[in-house]
């Protein structure tokens, strides 16, 4: 099972970044650059989070929730533009499905 959901993901001649999820909905890094944008988005999250004080006041929170919304914004839309168009699947597409 593992050799074919590889198999899936190397399975890119249009050089997306991310492809779609085998089940659910939404997207999974296929490239370097899909595992680059993933990896900075993960560590401005853990950056934004590490420069609160120990004791945060409510204007740090909600700039915090701020950056992090638009940082989720951010990644979706690199994902949109860079990805396989997303719809819902369930289990390896058939050849003929794409």
């Amino acid at each position: 099972m593992f050799k074919e959901i590889i198999d899936y993901l190397k399975d890119n001649p249009e050089g997306y970044w991310f492809k779609r999820k085998i089940y659910g909905w939404g997207w999974v890094p296929a490239t370097w650059q899909g595992w680059f944008a993933v990896l900075v988005f993960v560590l401005f999250l853990m950056f934004n989070a590490f420069m609160l004080s120990p004791e945060p006041t409510i204007d740090e929170v909600n700039w915090l929730i701020i950056k992090t919304i638009i940082s989720i914004a951010i990644i979706i839309f690199i994902c949109y533009k860079k990805g396989e168009k997303p719809k819902w699947q369930w289990g390896i597409p058939k050849k003929d499905d794409k």
